[in-house]
């Protein structure tokens, strides 16, 4: 019977828990973070072994070469992590600023918002008021599985903080491509605007999920 060493060769058996932690925890790795950039070319290193204990444990490895990510998905539907309504109207509203953001950009790939930008895309659905702790406790969230990273204090709330939106946002929601998703996006968000839903209600779930 094959046992993990057999598996893993002449892979660091420490740093390949490491990596498989962060991946399975975080959902994304970037290429273009420093936080993890490291374990983003330890998987591209290995990326036959990831795949291995990943298909052992029920989980593909999406590897993006192209937007310098890698991620999971559990073609079962579990272990993912599922967001309330409010978050995936942000998160809809992330990646239709990224996409507006990438075609703009000529040079620099980094995609930076100001939090009043997010707050104008919300105003513009007319559901309501958002509250200041309902947008900040949904940004930490999107913080803590890397769709994105706060360039200033986010305890402030002030409209002038900066918000890196990571190109796994185009992952969290799927999209065939920069086009679809910007398509795909406004629909969803009229759907919302239009179906009056209680976006305040922050334990209701919603199918939107990330893997």
């Amino acid at each position: 019977m094959m046992d993990v060493q057999d598996i893993l060769g002449n892979v660091p058996k420490d740093r390949f828990r490491s990596v498989i932690n962060s991946l399975l925890n975080e959902c994304f790795i970037l290429k273009g973070v420093a936080d993890t950039a490291s374990d983003y070319r330890f998987i591209m290193a290995n990326t036959e072994t990831f795949e291995t204990v990943l298909d052992l444990l029920g989980y593909d490895l999406i590897v993006r070469d192209d937007l310098g990510v890698i991620t999971v998905n559990n073609p079962a539907g579990t272990g993912r992590v599922h967001f309330s309504k409010l978050e995936s109207i942000l998160a809809l509203i992330l990646r239709l600023l990224y996409i507006e953001k990438m075609k703009e950009l000529s040079q620099s790939k980094e995609v930076i918002v100001l939090l009043e930008e997010i707050y104008e895309k919300y105003d513009m659905l007319k559901l309501g008021k958002l509250g200041k702790l309902q947008m900040l406790n949904s940004l930490r969230s999107f913080k803590r599985v890397n769709l994105i990273q706060n360039l200033d204090r986010l305890d402030t709330g002030n409209m002038d903080i900066r918000i890196q939106i990571y190109p796994s946002i185009m992952l969290a929601l799927t999209a065939s491509s920069l086009d679809d998703a910007y398509k795909l996006a406004q629909e969803k968000l009229n759907e919302f605007s239009k179906g009056g839903e209680d976006v305040d209600d922050a334990d209701e779930r919603s199918d939107e999920d990330i893997d």
